[in-house]
């Protein structure tokens, strides 16, 4: 019965729109004094810095800061210049540079509004020009955008590993291969719908031109190259390879000439931002989690769930399930914190893998991005690029369709997510 109230008095405070990070704080704290449990709350401070002091978590903010600078310093040029050479003379080019240009980013940024925000300005309308229809642009801008956070650097897979305590460096390998069996195929559902459509063929870019847009990019390609060489072969740890981010995205800002002390404080203030809004949820997260550890939550959901038959590939099916529609509907931030501390830890009891969990549960939510009818990075590309949004959605459904089929490939045949790790000897 002491449920109930808490309930109501949450879901009043999220309509009345009350900040997550608070919200979860607040009703973790009356839930302590409902379970008879408020002596406890002396130790909650311990266990919020406890949750946040994490060396690997420094990582966050310095990847969010050279993603930042990086978006700022004409680096977007120069992938797609080195895309469009590499792809546009093939048929239905233009979305094969679309979906590579997202690869690029995905090395870069690892953001998917980023990717969909910065490609609807740039290519969306080039592939207008060229005689595609807004709505198929718009859709396969907003498909390839998932890559983002599913090849490394990941500022989810950070999130993930902070509330799992679970490598990052592991979650980084994990998903190199996921991220390239998305975007390939991504590159077969394009080149499908090209000649299904009879999309354009572009023009052949000649070898000379193509090696000079590939110097020129060189100094935005080589980022993603030295961070997980760096990682997998040990020399460096995801913190000291997201400082060298840093460095190197300040270094091509200037070398392309793009850099200013502007740019800087630009970056710098949204890196604040987004890195406090973090880890304020981090907190709220650190005081439910310790609330469901003296409960035993995730034991008790474990039996509930064995107990109405779900478990094993049955178990991993409504996972999938629930982070899907969350991130149709949650913030993906907002979606971990709530959901991971609960679930996953039901799921490994299971003997499931916590790096494989972590990659699954990243692509689930960035297909929720893509789904309708609240698809964030359909929302994005349909204001930035001025195409309507279910068309947009209509035409990336055949994207989708081909994605959730790697969904399934990948959660059910884990070795192809933890080969990598187990190679560099981050999973026995």
């Amino acid at each position: 019965m002491t449920a109930l109230p808490i309930l109501i008095f949450s879901v009043a405070l999220l309509l009345g729109g009350a900040v997550l990070a608070h919200l979860i704080g607040a009703a973790s704290i009356l839930s302590f004094i409902a379970a008879d449990r408020a002596r406890f709350l002396a130790a909650a401070p311990q266990r919020i810095i406890a949750h946040i002091d994490l060396f690997s978590i420094m990582s966050m903010p310095l990847f969010i800061l050279a993603g930042e600078i990086m978006n700022r310093a004409g680096v977007t040029k120069a992938l797609i210049d080195l895309a469009m050479a590499l792809m546009a003379r093939l048929k239905g080019g233009l979305g094969h540079v679309n979906i590579l240009t997202s690869v690029f980013f995905a090395g870069i940024s690892g953001s998917a509004m980023a990717d969909a925000a910065a490609v609807s300005n740039t290519l969306v309308p080039a592939m207008r020009k060229s005689g595609y229809t807004v709505q198929y642009a718009g859709a396969v801008t907003a498909a390839s955008s998932v890559i983002g956070p599913i090849i490394p650097p990941s500022i989810i897979m950070i999130f993930y590993g902070a509330l799992m305590n679970t490598s990052v460096a592991a979650l980084f390998i994990a998903g190199i291969v996921p991220g390239l069996i998305m975007a390939a195929a991504l590159f077969g559902a394009n080149a499908w719908l090209a000649h299904r459509h009879d999309h354009p063929t572009g023009e052949r870019v000649p070898a000379r031109e193509v090696l000079r847009r590939a110097i020129y990019a060189l100094p935005a390609t080589v980022i993603p190259v030295i961070i997980l060489s760096g990682i997998v072969f040990g020399v460096m740890t995801p913190t000291e390879a997201a400082g060298v981010a840093v460095c190197c995205a300040i270094l091509a800002g200037i070398i392309y000439r793009q850099m200013s002390w502007g740019t800087i404080i630009k970056s710098l203030e949204r890196t604040a931002i987004l890195s406090g809004s973090i880890f304020i949820l981090l907190s709220g997260v650190a005081i439910f989690g310790y609330l469901a550890g003296l409960e035993k939550l995730p034991t008790l959901l474990a039996d509930a769930l064995i107990g109405l038959g779900f478990e094993g590939w049955k178990y991993l099916l409504l996972l999938n399930a629930v982070f899907l529609v969350a991130g149709m509907f949650l913030e993906v931030p907002v979606a971990l914190a709530l959901l991971v501390p609960l679930l996953v830890p039901t799921s490994i009891s299971m003997g499931a893998d916590p790096i494989h969990l972590g990659i699954v549960i990243v692509v689930n939510l960035m297909l929720g991005i893509v789904t309708p009818p609240f698809g964030a990075a359909l929302l994005v590309v349909s204001a930035v690029s001025g195409a309507p949004y279910w068309g947009i959605a209509k035409a990336a459904a055949p994207f989708l369709v081909v994605q959730l089929g790697v969904l399934l490939i990948l959660t059910f045949t884990p070795e192809l997510t933890l080969f990598l790790p187990r190679l560099a000897g981050f999973v026995e």
